[in-house]
């Protein structure tokens, strides 16, 4: 390669080469660009100059393309009709941003779907992009910008862990059960229903008995599920009382879909956190979420 091959030439003296070879005429390059025809001509000769070879023919007072001249213009010509194109796209169709989320299952659609709408109407130029999995993202790889967690698992180094409010755990039904011969008016109603057990939740119908000593319930029996939004489902549909969130349930509790028999107040767990790489946590698209996340919750219980 020639030395002055491996300065990266100037765009300026590029851009001057492209409107020269196109119209065959320093001239109208320089009425083009809106520069003088002087400077044309030196932008060429410091092309020519920088990738060692001439790429016009000075013959009289017309100028020709050489042939290596040629080559270099049909190659030019396509990486800015490339630039062209890749600009009328940008400007047509692509967002600014695009923000990938990574959420469990149950979290993402009981909570998150729902009200994505409303992140996008107030922030036009950010897409998001929603994965689920129980599996946690690996956020190094930036491949995701934020990992909504559930449950403790050890984070790795770099990683910022905004803990969501506790949420609240307590027996959820479909209206129709206490239209039944058996209404939920306390506790120990429970016993003539069924339990609905989410293995994903953090409590269960145990933990819940060992705040209701009194009440007397098989807890072996039961349909289980082992994600929290097919017990909701469940449990929306008729099937029995399911134990679970008041955060996951709060779109069905709105509906009238679900009813909360024995009230609002119940067991307390810390579940789920926001986590995100430190290094990234002042990119706007990232802000914006966050700020976003957390007042749509405070929203939520207030």
């Amino acid at each position: 390669m020639n030395v002055a091959m491996q300065h990266r030439v100037s765009l300026k003296a590029v851009q001057a080469f492209e409107a020269a070879a196109r119209l065959s005429s320093f001239a109208l390059a320089a009425d083009e660009l809106l520069v003088t025809p002087s400077a044309i001509s030196h932008q060429i000769k410091l092309l020519e100059d920088q990738v060692g070879v001439r790429l016009f023919h000075r013959v009289h007072r017309a100028v020709v393309l050489t042939d290596a001249g040629r080559r270099y213009a049909e190659e030019i010509t396509a990486a800015f009709a490339r630039i062209d194109t890749a600009t009328r796209n940008a400007g047509r169709t692509e967002k600014s941003d695009i923000l990938t989320i990574h959420a469990t299952p149950s979290f993402a659609t009981q909570w998150l779907m729902p009200r994505l709408a409303r992140f996008s109407r107030l922030n036009p130029d950010i897409d998001v992009r929603l994965n689920a999995s129980t599996d946690p993202a690996d956020l190094t790889s930036e491949r995701v910008d934020l990992d909504i967690r559930y449950g403790t698992k050890l984070q790795p180094a770099g990683t910022m862990v905004l803990p969501f409010h506790p949420e609240t755990i307590v027996p959820l039904c479909a209206p129709s059960l206490m239209n039944g011969p058996h209404p939920i008016r306390s506790a120990d109603d429970l016993r003539h229903h069924t339990l609905i057990h989410s293995e994903g939740c953090l409590v269960g119908w145990r933990d819940w008995l060992r705040q209701h000593r009194k009440v007397k319930l098989d807890v072996t029996r039961g349909p289980r599920f082992d994600r929290s939004f097919m017990a909701i489902s469940a449990a929306a549909d008729g099937l029995g009382v399911c134990l679970d969130s008041l955060l996951l349930a709060q779109r069905e509790l709105e509906t009238g879909r679900l009813i909360a028999p024995l009230g609002l107040e119940g067991l307390k767990v810390q579940g789920y956190t926001l986590n995100l790489l430190k290094s990234r946590a002042d990119l706007p698209k990232i802000r914006s979420f966050q700020d976003w996340l957390f007042r749509e919750m405070e929203a939520g219980m207030a």
